[in-house]
């Protein structure tokens, strides 16, 4: 089992509890403003990445779809919105993140069509093959462990299904690299401050997305878990990109 150095980025280095623990109680504590801060803390370009991410599912006409750590359902619901599939299952380890996506699909009712369940992505309860497509928006750094959570996800994939991944990376033109970083590391936390008591939550966000195993290591491990024509789509100057792959 290969680890990687976002795997062990925790929210709280002192707690005794697992990183699969502490970022479901992180959620929890988040919940009712995580909607909010991601459209000001990105100035809403977030929507636009998933949509994009999104699309490029559009071809294959997925009838169903998971969506991993899905949160709050914004993917889900824009999936619908989209793709118009049969079905769409959303899983996540956020009791809190996920009753507020159940009120979401309550308001639009879409309760027959979007079910939303408490679940690991790294012991996902479902058979093989059960699945046209997969959805993971900003989620796959929260993994405890990224190599077990890709693994399932091909298992529970059908022959002929498509991964979509939607995570943050990091610009790689130096002029914006510097202001990226100087967002990250002081603009993005200072703000935080001033509206919430959760810091460390979001300090723990930056850190798991500086850590993370971007651009074309994250295809290697993708084609180790079993994925086939990978590729990427770099958004917004590199800071966030479109990871695919099909079984």
């Amino acid at each position: 089992m290969t680890k990687f150095a976002h795997d062990v980025v925790v929210p709280d280095g002192q707690s005794n509890l697992t990183k699969k623990e502490q970022v479901a109680k992180m959620f929890d504590s988040i919940a009712f403003k995580y909607d909010f801060m991601n459209r000001f803390l990105s100035a809403g370009i977030d929507v636009g990445w998933r949509k994009k991410a999104i699309k490029e599912l559009k071809t294959g006409q997925p009838k169903i779809i998971l969506d991993v750590a899905t949160g709050t359902a914004d993917v889900a619901l824009m999936s619908y919105k989209i793709l118009h599939p049969k079905k769409i299952i959303g899983i996540d380890i956020s009791e809190g993140m996920l009753e507020l996506g159940r009120k979401k699909i309550e308001h639009l009712n879409l309760n027959t069509v979007i079910e939303l369940q408490k679940g690991d992505s790294e012991k996902i309860l479902f058979d093989d093959n059960s699945f046209n497509a997969i959805t993971v928006a900003f989620g796959v750094r929260n993994f405890e462990n990224l190599e077990n959570g890709l693994k399932e996800m091909f298992r529970v994939l059908k022959p002929g299904g498509k991964l979509v991944v939607l995570e943050f990376s990091k610009p790689k033109q130096f002029w914006f690299k510097g202001f990226y970083q100087f967002y990250l590391k002081i603009v993005a936390p200072s703000f935080v401050q001033m509206f919430s008591s959760d810091k460390k939550a979001y300090q723990y966000l930056n850190d798991s997305v500086l850590a993370f195993p971007e651009g074309e290591n994250f295809l290697h491990i993708m084609q180790g878990a079993g994925f086939k024509q990978t590729y990427l789509k770099s958004l917004s100057l590199g800071i966030c990109t479109i990871y695919c792959g099909s079984k």
